[in-house]
Protein backbone atom coordinates (compact mmCIF):
# COMPACT_ATOMS: atom_id res chain seq x y z
CA UNK A 1 0.00 0.00 0.00
CA UNK A 2 3.23 2.31 0.84
CA UNK A 3 3.82 2.00 -3.27
CA UNK A 4 -0.05 2.97 -3.96
CA UNK A 5 0.72 5.76 -1.69
CA UNK A 6 4.14 7.11 -3.25
CA UNK A 7 1.88 6.69 -6.55
CA UNK A 8 -0.78 9.68 -5.25
CA UNK A 9 1.75 11.94 -3.73
CA UNK A 10 3.85 11.63 -7.11
CA UNK A 11 0.53 12.42 -9.08
CA UNK A 12 0.06 15.35 -7.25
CA UNK A 13 3.48 16.76 -7.85
CA UNK A 14 4.66 20.11 -5.62
CA UNK A 15 7.43 19.71 -2.57
CA UNK A 16 5.78 16.58 -1.51
CA UNK A 17 5.50 14.80 -5.05
CA UNK A 18 9.21 15.67 -5.19
CA UNK A 19 10.68 14.78 -1.97
CA UNK A 20 9.33 10.85 -2.66
CA UNK A 21 11.76 7.57 -2.20
CA UNK A 22 12.18 6.04 -5.44
CA UNK A 23 9.68 3.32 -7.00
CA UNK A 24 10.31 0.04 -5.21
CA UNK A 25 12.09 1.83 -2.20
CA UNK A 26 8.80 1.67 0.35
CA UNK A 27 8.67 -0.05 3.06
CA UNK A 28 5.15 -1.97 3.06
CA UNK A 29 2.70 -0.94 5.83
CA UNK A 30 1.27 -4.11 7.46
CA UNK A 31 -1.47 -1.94 9.53
CA UNK A 32 -3.07 -0.90 6.67
CA UNK A 33 -3.46 -4.18 5.15
CA UNK A 34 -4.99 -5.14 8.54
CA UNK A 35 -7.42 -2.10 8.73
CA UNK A 36 -8.38 -2.91 5.27
CA UNK A 37 -9.22 -6.61 5.69
CA UNK A 38 -11.48 -6.00 8.29
CA UNK A 39 -15.23 -5.81 8.73
CA UNK A 40 -15.36 -2.37 8.79
CA UNK A 41 -13.62 -1.92 5.86
CA UNK A 42 -14.88 -4.63 3.53
CA UNK A 43 -17.12 -1.77 1.61
CA UNK A 44 -14.27 -0.04 0.57
CA UNK A 45 -10.73 -1.94 1.69
CA UNK A 46 -8.43 0.05 -0.53
CA UNK A 47 -9.76 3.08 0.30
CA UNK A 48 -8.80 2.52 3.96
CA UNK A 49 -5.96 0.95 3.12
CA UNK A 50 -4.53 4.23 1.71
CA UNK A 51 -5.84 6.42 4.33
CA UNK A 52 -4.38 4.47 7.08
CA UNK A 53 -1.10 4.41 4.79
CA UNK A 54 -1.16 8.32 4.45
CA UNK A 55 -1.98 9.13 8.12
CA UNK A 56 0.94 6.30 9.09
CA UNK A 57 3.45 8.15 6.91
CA UNK A 58 2.24 11.35 8.68
CA UNK A 59 3.21 9.92 11.90
CA UNK A 60 5.91 8.50 10.77
CA UNK A 61 7.09 11.81 9.45
CA UNK A 62 6.77 13.44 12.63
CA UNK A 63 8.66 10.63 14.62
CA UNK A 64 11.46 10.51 11.80
CA UNK A 65 11.14 7.49 10.29
CA UNK A 66 9.35 7.91 6.74
CA UNK A 67 8.41 4.97 4.83
CA UNK A 68 7.23 7.00 1.20
CA UNK A 69 8.64 10.74 1.74
CA UNK A 70 12.40 11.58 2.31
CA UNK A 71 13.62 14.44 3.57
CA UNK A 72 16.43 15.80 5.41
CA UNK A 73 14.09 19.43 5.62
CA UNK A 74 12.49 18.93 9.51
CA UNK A 75 9.93 21.54 8.07
CA UNK A 76 8.94 19.78 4.60
CA UNK A 77 8.85 16.89 7.42
CA UNK A 78 6.57 18.22 9.17
CA UNK A 79 4.40 20.32 6.78
CA UNK A 80 4.50 17.06 5.31
CA UNK A 81 3.34 15.07 8.26
CA UNK A 82 0.68 17.09 8.15
CA UNK A 83 -0.65 17.10 4.99
CA UNK A 84 -0.77 13.50 4.96
CA UNK A 85 -2.97 13.88 8.05
CA UNK A 86 -5.26 15.42 6.67
CA UNK A 87 -5.28 13.38 3.21
CA UNK A 88 -6.10 10.43 5.04
CA UNK A 89 -8.39 11.64 7.67
CA UNK A 90 -10.37 13.62 4.52
CA UNK A 91 -10.80 10.45 2.45
CA UNK A 92 -12.02 8.89 5.69
CA UNK A 93 -14.83 11.50 6.08
CA UNK A 94 -15.58 11.13 2.51
CA UNK A 95 -16.73 7.80 3.11
CA UNK A 96 -18.43 8.86 5.75
CA UNK A 97 -17.24 6.68 8.77
CA UNK A 98 -17.04 9.67 11.37
CA UNK A 99 -16.46 6.58 14.08
CA UNK A 100 -13.08 6.44 12.44
CA UNK A 101 -12.12 9.76 12.12
CA UNK A 102 -12.46 10.11 15.70
CA UNK A 103 -10.43 6.86 16.43
CA UNK A 104 -7.69 8.26 14.11
CA UNK A 105 -7.76 11.52 15.88
CA UNK A 106 -7.19 9.82 19.16
CA UNK A 107 -4.31 7.91 17.65
CA UNK A 108 -2.69 10.92 15.93
CA UNK A 109 -3.12 13.02 19.68
CA UNK A 110 -1.72 10.10 21.60
CA UNK A 111 1.21 9.82 19.09
CA UNK A 112 1.53 13.02 19.32
CA UNK A 113 2.15 12.90 23.38
CA UNK A 114 4.28 10.03 22.84
CA UNK A 115 6.77 11.70 20.77
CA UNK A 116 6.76 14.70 23.19
CA UNK A 117 7.60 12.70 25.82
CA UNK A 118 10.23 10.33 23.82
CA UNK A 119 8.12 7.24 24.50
CA UNK A 120 8.21 5.71 20.71
CA UNK A 121 6.29 2.26 22.20
CA UNK A 122 3.42 4.29 23.08
CA UNK A 123 2.70 5.18 19.68
CA UNK A 124 3.61 1.70 18.66
CA UNK A 125 0.75 -0.08 20.79
CA UNK A 126 -1.25 3.51 19.93
CA UNK A 127 -1.14 2.67 16.22
CA UNK A 128 -2.30 -1.17 17.25
CA UNK A 129 -4.83 -0.85 19.19
CA UNK A 130 -6.07 2.17 16.59
CA UNK A 131 -6.19 -0.25 13.13
CA UNK A 132 -7.38 -3.08 15.57
CA UNK A 133 -10.57 -0.51 16.03
CA UNK A 134 -10.79 0.81 12.64
CA UNK A 135 -10.97 -2.26 11.46
CA UNK A 136 -12.74 -3.89 13.75
CA UNK A 137 -15.02 -1.15 14.40
CA UNK A 138 -15.62 0.22 17.70
CA UNK A 139 -13.92 3.51 19.25
CA UNK A 140 -11.43 4.39 21.92
CA UNK A 141 -9.02 2.00 21.66
CA UNK A 142 -6.46 4.50 20.54
CA UNK A 143 -6.91 6.30 24.28
CA UNK A 144 -7.55 3.38 26.26
CA UNK A 145 -5.22 -0.06 25.07
CA UNK A 146 -2.21 1.56 25.03
CA UNK A 147 -2.46 3.07 28.35
CA UNK A 148 -3.87 -0.16 29.85
CA UNK A 149 -1.02 -2.31 28.41
CA UNK A 150 0.92 0.08 30.13
CA UNK A 151 -0.62 0.09 33.47
CA UNK A 152 -0.31 -4.24 33.37
CA UNK A 153 3.60 -3.67 32.95
CA UNK A 154 3.96 -1.35 36.04
CA UNK A 155 4.49 -4.29 38.73
CA UNK A 156 6.81 -6.40 36.74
Amino acid sequence: MTERLRAALAAEGGLLGAALRPAGETAPDELAEQVAAGPRAAHAADDYALLIAAIREGHELHAGAPRVVQTDDPDLALLAGDRLYALGLDRLAQLGDLDAVAELADVIAVCAQALADGDPELADRAWLAGAEAVGRGGRGAAKVAPRRDETRHEGD
